[in-house]
């Protein structure tokens, strides 16, 4: 009994005194407001056709549908076109600016209403991936993506520092922000423009009001105790979302290979080579004529899939055979985007493959980058002094290089 509730009390402790899976979270939010950016940018001389009012799925059908089903879009607050090309840059924006890390809270909550206001719009332009985006946005809100490898990051530092050697610091970008949001969130609501499903007025009215709470206490409560209170509802809330996202992931992979298995093509070995035959799936057709070639290929390429797949909800438990199947799984997507011409729904399977990556893999992996990004950054700030300089003194000239200069960036 005295194990058990040691055991217990050791979980509870690890649950809420930190926000568990830093750099698993900072990579799944790189990940996708990557893959959204980059989607978002490749689209856009075509962003009028497929969220636009040049679309197919008209405007009036898109509102037909909405206030049917409760959906929550912010393209249909106006149907002008001005309006829709200003949230559109303002989804790659606030894309940008999660992807970097920049008031990570915020900005996880205007990428998710960017995402879900384009997607909602038309909601047969897509596919496997952007349903997984549209979840994970979601999810995002709840999570402290912004400790490691994030602008958040290092002002936080940098903070720390300053109050350190006795500097008064006082953030003013942050409520600025928290004001000219909190006018439009109200102006919308009073026009009811967030009549429909409640989760999202109530999620975005919720955050709203968090934040607020958590400046207050940090600017006029002077006890210890409140902002501990704060931090351990925050860690438990990301803690949690943390275990959702994984809890998806899994069962993305479990469905889809329970139901692969009883196709009658992938019971017979032979479903992978039907889509490296089809013009919309086929973007290198010597390339997929090569990989069809092989009925033995194909055949070990069909079982293989679904043997990961339903394997991998499985093998969470054994580290080793995890990070076997994890590798498999990120390699196949990787073959599906240029095989297949499938480019997003690949990184966005690989953003939520990212959950399950070993802690010591990802701070290997930022170490490299930052030494990659010093390099870089030292080798264009190399210069070389004129000749006659080193000419006239008999002087040695020195390290051309400034000694003295520091770079300031992300950290692993």
């Amino acid at each position: 009994m005295n194990r058990f509730a040691l055991s217990l009390s050791t979980a509870i402790a690890r649950v809420t005194e930190s926000a568990l899976g830093p750099y698993q979270t900072a990579v799944i939010r790189i990940g996708f407001s990557a893959t959204w950016l980059l989607f978002l940018l490749r689209e856009f001389p075509h962003r009028q056709e497929l969220y636009g009012p040049d679309g197919p799925w008209s405007w009036d059908l898109a509102d037909q549908l909405i206030s049917t089903n409760g959906a929550f879009s912010a393209l249909m607050w106006s149907d002008g076109r001005f309006w829709f090309e200003t949230l559109y840059v303002l989804a790659a924006l606030a894309s940008l600016l999660l992807l970097l890390g920049w008031r990570t809270r915020t900005m996880s909550v205007l990428f998710m209403v960017g995402v879900l206001s384009l997607q909602n719009r038309s909601i047969f332009m897509g596919d496997g991936g952007d349903n997984v985006l549209h979840l994970m946005c979601i999810y995002l809100v709840f999570t402290r993506c912004g400790q490691v490898w994030s602008l958040d990051e290092r002002r936080a530092r940098r903070t720390s520092a300053a109050r350190a050697r006795g500097e008064h610091v006082r953030d003013r970008v942050g409520p600025a922000l928290w004001t000219v949001l909190g006018l439009v969130l109200v102006t919308v609501t009073v026009l009811g423009r967030l009549d429909g499903d409640l989760v999202v007025p109530v999620l975005l009215w919720g955050v709203w009001l968090a934040q607020a709470l958590w400046w207050a206490v940090g600017r006029f409560v002077r006890g210890a105790e409140p902002r501990i209170l704060l931090d351990v509802v925050a860690n438990i809330v990301h803690n949690g979302a943390l275990l959702v996202i994984m809890a998806e992931a899994c069962l993305i992979y479990a469905t889809a290979g329970w139901y692969k298995i009883q196709g009658s093509r992938w019971q017979d070995g032979t479903a992978v080579y039907y889509p490296l035959h089809l013009d919309y799936f086929s973007p290198w057709p010597a390339l997929a004529d090569l990989l069809s070639a092989s009925s033995v290929m194909v055949l070990l390429v069909t079982y293989g899939t679904v043997a990961v797949q339903v394997a991998f909800p499985f093998t969470l438990f054994n580290r080793r055979v995890k990070n076997i199947l994890l590798a498999a799984m990120i390699t196949e997507h990787a073959v599906i985007a240029v095989v297949l011409g499938l480019p997003f729904f690949s990184l966005a399977m690989i953003a939520a493959d990212a959950v399950f990556l070993p802690t010591s893999f990802l701070c290997r992996l930022g170490d490299r980058a930052a030494r990659a990004r010093d390099r870089l950054v030292a080798g264009r700030g190399r210069t070389t002094l004129p000749g006659q300089r080193a000419r006239r003194t008999s002087e040695s000239p020195g390290d051309p290089e400034n000694p003295e200069h520091t770079h300031v960036g992300f950290t692993a």
